[in-house]
């Protein structure tokens, strides 16, 4: 009967990503609705905190928005790439990941893309190569943002093994950020050059390929848009060094009043509202955000998803001990490859942190193979449907960040799945010298 009802599980998770959007989230919460009339299965854990973590997090950066904060960082973002243009299929995944690791959200990665693609283009250089590596960066940086859900609630879960956050961002972001700057060097070599692209040149003479430069001047950048940016780094900060005192690598507080995801909480909503004080922002606007939109959207779908399958999860714990137990055991490595599947189907970090990492742990997976294998929950490139990647091809008009004819025939496939492997084969490398 198991088998059954993990195939109407993943029938639920086939249906929400034909929904696409928030659909993912209605489709998870509509299969926990059949497990339970139809098979008789206990409604799982729901993830409150993780939802409460990204409404916090994301209050914070739509009010910043509303600021003009996010222009200003796209500003300071384009002209490093405009700066060593012959660099940019190194400096585009920097800029992605480091924006990724501050705001807590790939999402600000559009922001970036069009100007990736303009000087990819301007400069010869064929724009799938940046872009790819790009698009990758900003979902790996996940896995080494202070305040994104996927560390928050992975560093709980770690904590009961005695494993704390400070401990856990040591590993994630070095083996993380090294991994996606090899993942640029093979990126760029993949495909034809530019010049020598079928597509390009049919495209060329069509007179289909734009010129016209992203003008990054466009948007003024206002006092209150650096305020903005100034508050949100500074609650970044604050959220980070509370939890380094109350960890226990440094133990500086003791029984603090605050726990971690308080604090986190906490901090954010305070953020919105400086940032709402003084940077001139009518708090009605942030409800219109873009990111507020898609923050409440992500919110839905870590919902659905997760109680979808923490519900499968907590209903088959002993035959999922039997038949992977002693598997993971004798092979931690392949805790990766389990993530790595199921955040292709999960479209979230949070999502698929949530869903898999207790299971993992509570099965008998090390700590160092967990935060090793953690790097996995990012493989959100494997479907050529996910927002960012639909975004790169929409943004280069030269035809070589393109899906081909096979679904899996795209250009973030290499370069993520090497960027994956190097992650967590550097997550190892880490996590024996620091655990």
């Amino acid at each position: 009967m198991w088998i059954v009802e993990l195939l109407v599980v993943l029938f639920f998770i086939w249906l929400g990503a034909r929904l696409g959007s928030i659909g993912i989230g209605f489709a998870g919460g509509f299969g926990v609705l059949v497990l339970g009339f139809v098979f008789g299965l206990k409604p799982g854990a729901i993830p409150v905190d993780v939802i409460l973590i990204i409404m916090g997090v994301i209050a914070a950066i739509a009010a910043m928005q509303v600021a003009g904060g996010l222009d200003y960082l796209v500003h300071i973002a384009a002209k490093i790439l405009k700066s060593n243009p012959k660099y940019i299929t190194f400096l585009a995944p920097l800029v992605t990941y480091t924006m990724t690791m501050f705001a807590g959200t790939g999402h600000t990665a559009f922001s970036t893309l069009p100007v990736i693609a303009e000087v990819a283009k301007r400069e010869g250089i064929r724009p799938s190569r940046p872009l790819s590596i790009a698009t990758v960066g900003a979902q790996i940086g996940i896995t080494a943002s202070p305040i994104s859900a996927a560390v928050v609630f992975f560093s709980s879960e770690l904590e009961k093994y005695g494993v704390d956050y400070v401990q856990l961002l040591m590993i994630a972001i070095p083996s993380s950020f090294i991994a996606v700057m090899l993942g640029a060097f093979i990126a760029n070599f993949l495909g034809k050059e530019l010049k020598d692209d079928p597509v390009y040149q049919d495209r060329l003479a069509k007179g289909l390929i734009s010129m016209d430069s992203v003008d990054d001047q466009q948007a003024e950048i206002t006092p209150e848009a650096k305020r903005a940016v100034m508050i949100f780094g500074f609650s970044i900060f604050a959220v980070v060094s509370y939890a380094m005192a109350i960890s226990s690598t440094f133990n500086l507080i003791e029984n603090p009043i605050l726990e971690r995801d308080h604090a986190i909480i906490t901090f954010m909503l305070g953020a919105a509202t400086l940032i709402t004080l003084f940077c001139k922002v009518d708090a009605k606007n942030i409800l219109n955000a873009a990111t507020f939109k898609s923050g409440m959207s992500a919110c839905i779908c870590v919902l659905g998803v997760a109680w979808l399958g923490t519900t499968f999860v907590a209903a088959h714990m002993e035959e999922i001990n039997v038949f992977a137990g002693s598997l993971l055991t004798k092979y931690p490595w392949m805790l990766a490859v389990v993530l790595f599947f199921a955040a292709m189907l999960l479209y979230s970090q949070a999502a698929t942190t949530k869903a898999l990492m207790p299971a993992a742990l509570a099965l008998g997976v090390s700590p160092v193979a967990a935060i090793a294998a953690f790097a996995s929950v990012s493989a959100l490139f494997i479907l050529p449907t996910y927002p960012t990647l639909l975004a790169a091809v929409e943004f280069d008009d030269t035809g070589s960040t393109r899906v081909g004819k096979y679904v899996f025939d795209h250009p973030f496939l290499i370069p993520g799945v090497c960027t994956i492997a190097f992650a967590v084969a550097l997550g190892f490398v880490f996590g024996g010298l620091i655990l």
